[in-house]
């Protein structure tokens, strides 16, 4: 049964976890949303990230924000770094040859990219690239949070290290992390704790193509399969 959708103080909350970045900055005002209304408030969450954010509004090597993508009351939450090159042209998450990835990965599991939520920690491309720093992190990533409690999917699977380290709050190696249940737990009061897959970033994926990765992350994909209960192929 998904969590109960309950009207959000996200204002006062979306920092309050009991895993965070240290010294993270709560994101802003907002508004409390209507349960059933969730694609109307995450438009007024863009809106409001896209003039408050207090790293985006500040940074200068992107030329447009990524916000987010898919089904705002998805079952099923991917959650990346950052956007790259073509993400920052395009303005949407995980297009290219990781997004294909990504969407293979999606269509192996029996769904749509229309049927998740796919978004990441930084919505602003870093300079050539690079990993998301954590002063960055902690400036955007509360937005993030925000994002997770307006879709409140029954699973989060985090791709690659910074998104894994800001849900699950630990600087353990997506290596040792990858494959292992956790939790994400939301600010007291704002629902249930939600599980959390991590696995390979598909661009790891593709730097890295062998068999033994491959295998892996179909195995991550597995899991989520069966805990959604969705029909494993064949």
């Amino acid at each position: 049964m998904r969590p109960d959708k309950r009207p959000l103080e996200l204002a006062d909350h979306a920092m309050g976890l009991a895993h965070r970045p240290r010294h993270a900055e709560r994101a802003g005002p907002a508004t409390p949303t209507d349960p059933g209304d969730a694609a109307a408030a995450m438009a007024a969450l863009r809106q409001r990230h896209d003039a408050e954010c207090p790293h985006c509004t500040t940074a200068t090597g992107h030329t447009q924000t990524v916000f987010g993508e898919g089904d705002p009351g998805a079952s099923l939450m991917f959650i990346g770094e950052a956007p790259g090159e073509t993400e920052d042209r395009t303005g949407r998450p995980f297009v290219g040859r990781a997004g294909d990835k990504l969407e293979e990965m999606i269509r192996a599991m029996g769904l749509s990219r229309a049927q998740v939520y796919i978004a990441n920690v930084l919505k602003s491309r870093p300079p050539d690239n690079r990993t998301p720093q954590e002063h960055e992190v902690e400036a955007c990533g509360p937005y993030l949070i925000e994002q997770i409690l307006i879709v409140r999917p029954q699973v989060l699977v985090t791709l690659g290290g910074p998104a894994t380290k800001l849900i699950l709050g630990t600087d353990v190696g997506i290596t040792r992390l990858r494959g292992i249940w956790a939790e994400w737990h939301p600010p007291a009061g704002l629902g249930n704790p939600i599980p959390v897959l991590p696995t390979y970033h598909p661009a790891y994926l593709l730097r890295n193509y062998t068999a033994k990765t491959r295998g892996e992350v179909w195995q991550d994909l597995q899991k989520v399969m069966d805990r959604l209960g969705l029909r494993r192929p064949g």
